[in-house]
């Protein structure tokens, strides 16, 4: 499967679980708003019944109820008509409101009823029962009567209900045209307490005396309201699935939308590099892949182009090295042979002059060689180092007395300054070989009267060796293709003057692979300054005087002494000099 359909693939299956759970958790959220709603809405309607039913209890009468159904109607939201049982109309809130009145709810009306529910003390016998419901009948005639007269005199009767549930009424402004219950025996008291006694025969005695009291104070009690709450074709509390199912399939659709622009975005350039690296697999280095941007896929853009680059510019190297390795070993190469077929032929006579020369030269053939592979061996980290304590100011000495009498030859003048032994850890021939190049150098690059100085400058930690000439100086146009291999500032220079071409190169690769830089600074007609910086070894720094060297005096400035044989260390091969 392509990378393009997996990602499209995984996006869709995040979009739909993302979807589906949008949905359900929509659906749930909803589902429990529509219950709280139904919940409210059970809630208010017990609240405008419970408030009727406890103002026709205290008031005894309907009358004044147009106020308290105006506030039920605002405080729920509802529509609110209250009719008796035989259609009386008594209160609606849009009339009450100045609206015309809209087509009542399909929903059946709510029953009120306010007349009390007798409450008859347990284990007590029937026949004081139905004494105390007789009485209790006779009670609730008196407080409706003064509960109402209180009403329409405009006073506010509140009741609480005694042990029976008959309303007590009382008042804090009693008009004088409404007596209070005194507790006189009601005439009718009787007939109450006679039609009472069929219920001494029911099974459910409770229910026959509650019956029995509804009927004997139908007369003063207010009706039964029918309540009629809410309008035709109001919304009902329900929730819409297409809203969320629609809005489900446009996420779905942004999520694969948004999946095909990133797979695109990503492929682009994916592909552009795909086609990019097998046009380098196949050698054409110069391809390259356009980067723009910022993000993750331009900087690997980016990293491809730099080893693009890095590729190319290793070839370009490898065909450059191949060149000059042909180009130095033709001509030495064709003089040999030259030579050679003339001797065959007899044009020339063997004289020992003759093959010394021929000797010579093909030494140098062969010291080219040994610089190759020594250079190849160190780049590869291949290199083979014997590595001991070395004191630098002995090694200075050393490459001294090796390059006297090439100094003598020359009319220079070969300095060693040294205050102190400083100690590395390192391969000391390897180092003797990097000394001895950049000293052959400058040896050569100054003039008769010319000062070449070996200087050792402990610097903390650090061990700092300086290879200083007062010669010609090198212009700052060449100083970055000094390390290159068989570069020379003097194109002119022939090899038997200016050696191989691979000696700085040899030495940069040594220094490197002993942790240390080697640095150029030049000024033309002042002369040049190598610096090669070399960790010390552990209490290496010669400051406390517990280590000895091999070397002389580092106040020693004199210039006499024989060569070295060891090719490693006093080759003269010049990298770039």
């Amino acid at each position: 499967m392509s990378f393009r359909l997996r990602v499209l693939a995984l996006l869709m299956l995040v979009a739909m679980a993302a979807t589906a759970a949008t949905a359900w958790l929509t659906l749930r959220q909803a589902n429990r708003q529509v219950q709280e709603t139904v919940t409210a809405g059970r809630q208010e309607t017990s609240r405008i019944t419970g408030e009727l039913r406890a103002y026709g209890f205290a008031h005894g009468t309907w009358d004044g109820l147009s106020p308290t159904v105006a506030g039920l109607a605002r405080d729920t939201g509802q529509r609110v008509r209250v009719a008796t049982e035989s259609g009386v109309l008594l209160a609606d809130s849009d009339a009450l409101a100045g609206r015309d009145p809209r087509a009542l709810s399909s929903q059946p009306p709510v029953l009120v009823d306010p007349r009390p529910v007798l409450r008859l003390p347990e284990g007590l016998a029937p026949r004081l029962s139905l004494k105390q419901t007789a009485q209790a009948i006779a009670d609730y005639r008196a407080a409706v009567v003064y509960a109402a007269c209180l009403t329409r005199a405009g006073a506010k009767p509140t009741a609480r209900p005694d042990d029976r549930g008959v309303p007590r009424i009382s008042t804090g402004r009693r008009p004088a045209r409404c007596p209070e219950p005194n507790g006189a025996a009601d005439p009718r008291i009787q007939q109450d307490l006679d039609a009472l006694r069929v219920c001494e025969s029911e099974q459910r005695f409770a229910g026959c005396v509650q019956r029995v009291f509804n009927e004997r104070v139908a007369s003063v009690a207010p009706p039964r309201l029918e309540i009629h709450l809410g309008v035709r074709n109001e919304s009902p509390p329900t929730l819409a699935a297409a809203p969320t199912v629609a809005v489900a399939v446009g996420v779905a659709l942004a999520a694969i939308l948004g999946a095909l622009l990133l797979s695109r975005a990503v492929l682009r350039p994916v592909r552009a590099m795909t086609l990019a690296a097998k046009g380098l697999g196949e050698g054409d280095l110069a391809r390259r892949v356009p980067v723009s941007g910022r993000d993750e896929i331009a900087q690997l853009g980016g990293a491809f182009n730099r080893m693009a680059a890095s590729i190319q510019a290793g070839e370009a190297r490898q065909r450059r090295l191949t060149s000059d390795i042909a180009h130095e070993l033709r001509t030495p190469l064709a003089n040999l042979r030259g030579y050679l077929e003339a001797l065959r032929d007899g044009v020339v006579e063997a004289t020992p002059e003759l093959l010394a020369s021929l000797h010579e030269e093909a030494l140098l053939q062969q010291r080219i060689v040994d610089d190759l592979q020594d250079l190849a061996l160190a780049e590869a980290g291949a290199l083979t180092y014997h590595r001991s304590e070395v004191d630098l100011r002995e090694l200075l000495e050393t490459s001294r007395r090796a390059h006297r009498a090439q100094a003598e030859a020359a009319g220079v003048v070969l300095e060693l300054e040294a205050p102190r032994p400083v100690f590395v850890t390192a391969d000391p021939d390897r180092l003797r070989q990097v000394v001895g190049n950049l000293a052959g150098n400058a040896l050569r690059a100054t003039a008769p009267g010319g000062i070449v100085t070996l200087a050792l400058i402990p610097h903390g930690e650090l061990a700092v060796v300086e290879v200083r000439d007062t010669g010609k100086g090198i212009p700052a146009k060449d100083l970055p293709h000094l390390f290159d291999r068989f570069w020379r500032a003097d194109a002119s220079r022939g090899r038997a003057t200016g050696g191989s071409g691979l000696g700085l190169s040899i030495a940069r690769q040594i220094v490197t692979d002993h942790r240390g830089t080697i640095d150029v600074l030049s000024t033309v007609g002042e002369g040049t300054t190598f610096t090669v910086v070399l960790p010390t070894a552990p209490g290496g720094d010669g400051a406390s005087g517990d280590r000895t060297s091999g070397g002389s005096g580092s106040g020693d400035r004199t210039s006499g002494g024989s060569g070295s044989g060891d090719r490693r260390s006093g080759d003269g091969a010049s990298g770039g000099r």
